[in-house]
């Protein structure tokens, strides 16, 4: 079975989705609305099962070699008093594969350059995506959280929900050994190394939706967190005002369905979670190779789309709800002894590989 296919959409699923769909026998145009591949950008943990999707893409061993194995790391209090440790060693033990840490440009350079150039049209966004429908003979919505395809499909039914915190996070120039997180009351600090000389840093508060804006992000984040422990004030002072992101964090509703008639959504367009569990960028990546076995596999279109809904759907789904209950966990004020206790079995129960 092959046709013609439209992503829309060229973040990682989208290229992802690209890549399986061409392998599987489709004539493929991916169509990103920005005018270039970014160049900057935070860092990514890809897990194990991600990993062996991009392997499923040809693409898996250029990102092992760019990137770098994550080492293991702790949740803290502020006092820098150990809640819990991250065994990454037992989960390569588990899955036979480490957690590797690649930048989301890195990652978007080695899918993009494993397309055609024909195939992936830059700055080429889609508003009216119903007109697709009669041009191709297959729509992937990878558009993101706020997808257009989505709302070609559902309207507003099921809206993007905010998740009661508000976040920063950037890069800085600090070479670092060991990431974690630092769970304070109601906010929490985490630290990712980068590779030589370069370590990723997130925040998160719990706030009310529509909190105005601090005048100052520096000053903000140093009021917040400045007194924790080492080296998160060193952190802080390598700050740099053009180098925050700040934005509320939103999930998605969940989705009755994942596709309709030949159309199929992915990734944020599909599931949109927070960020909670590290888990958005994999499941994109599981998403896309999903699609492409379901639609090698199955008879026709529609069939396929059943299959990809079924098989991706629900897990992803849970992932979501336990990503929403991560960040309820850890943005916690009160009963801090009873958050440590639960944090400390979920450890212990794994998280999804």
């Amino acid at each position: 079975m092959g046709g013609r296919a439209v992503v829309v959409g060229g973040g990682i699923g989208g290229l992802a989705a690209g890549i399986g769909l061409r392998a599987v026998g489709w004539e493929v145009t991916v169509r990103e609305r920005s005018a270039a591949l970014p160049h900057t950008g935070t860092g990514l943990g890809i897990w194990p099962g991600a990993m062996r999707a991009l392997d499923a893409l040809g693409v898996g061993d250029e990102v092992r070699r760019r990137g770098c194995r994550q080492a293991g790391g702790s949740i803290r209090r502020p006092d820098g008093s150990r809640i819990a440790t991250v065994d990454v060693e037992r989960l390569e033990r588990r899955h036979g594969e480490p957690v590797h840490l690649v930048t989301r440009p890195v990652l978007l350079a080695v899918l993009a350059g494993a397309l055609p150039g024909p195939a992936l049209r830059l700055g080429a966004p889609v508003t009216g995506p119903g007109s697709l429908r009669d041009a191709y003979d297959l729509v992937v919505g990878a558009d993101g959280i706020n997808s257009v395809v989505r709302a070609q499909m559902y309207g507003q039914r099921y809206p993007l929900r905010y998740a009661g915190a508000v976040a920063w996070r950037g890069v800085v120039d600090l070479d670092l050994a060991e990431g974690g997180e630092t769970w304070g009351r109601g906010r929490k600090f985490g630290l990712t190394p980068a590779g030589p000389g370069r370590t990723n840093w997130y925040a998160a508060v719990r706030l009310p939706e529509g909190h105005p804006a601090p005048p100052d992000d520096r000053a903000e984040l140093r009021r917040l967190f400045g007194d924790w422990h080492p080296p998160v004030p060193r952190v802080l002072d390598a700050l740099t005002p053009d180098g925050i992101l700040r934005h509320e964090i939103h999930d998605l509703t969940p989705l009755p369905s994942y596709v309709a008639g030949r159309t199929a959504l992915l990734g944020d367009a599909a599931h949109a979670m927070t960020p909670d569990l590290g888990q958005g960028a994999c499941q994109a990546l599981i998403d896309a190779v999903a699609l492409a076995d379901c639609l090698r596999d199955a008879g026709d279109v529609p069939a396929a789309m059943r299959a990809y809904d079924r098989r991706r759907r629900r897990p992803t789904q849970r992932i979501a709800a336990g990503a929403r209950w991560a960040g309820r966990l850890s943005g916690v004020r009160r009963l801090l002894p009873v958050r440590d206790a639960l944090l400390r079995l979920a450890l212990a129960a794994g998280p999804p590989a």
